[in-house]
């Protein structure tokens, strides 16, 4: 069963679009798109607001998340959403394959 994860990011001043190149900068969006089970690692940018950015986190099954959640990089990805004083919303989608 594969899972999408939503992941809106909204901060001030531009601080989610500094957060998303800081981690495509760092290498941590690669590092996470090589780890095993990962489908999909993609940021994009909200047109009608400017603060948001949202994540698209997909993986082939919830152990491959379960896995990825309880890496090293977690603690890495959290001290760049403190850096940045982001907010998050979280969805997440299963889909039955």
């Amino acid at each position: 069963m594969a899972l999408t994860v939503n992941i809106y990011y909204t901060g001030a001043n531009g601080s989610a679009r500094k957060f998303a190149e800081e981690m495509k900068e760092s290498g941590l969006v690669d590092k996470i798109r090589a780890e095993r089970g990962n489908l999909r690692y993609d940021y994009f940018l909200a047109t009608d607001d400017p603060e948001t950015v949202l994540l698209i986190d997909e993986w082939e099954n919830e152990e491959a998340l379960d896995f990825h959640h309880k890496s090293p990089m977690m603690s890495e990805i959290a001290a760049l959403r403190e850096k940045y004083h982001l907010k998050m919303r979280v969805q997440k989608y299963s889909e039955i394959i």
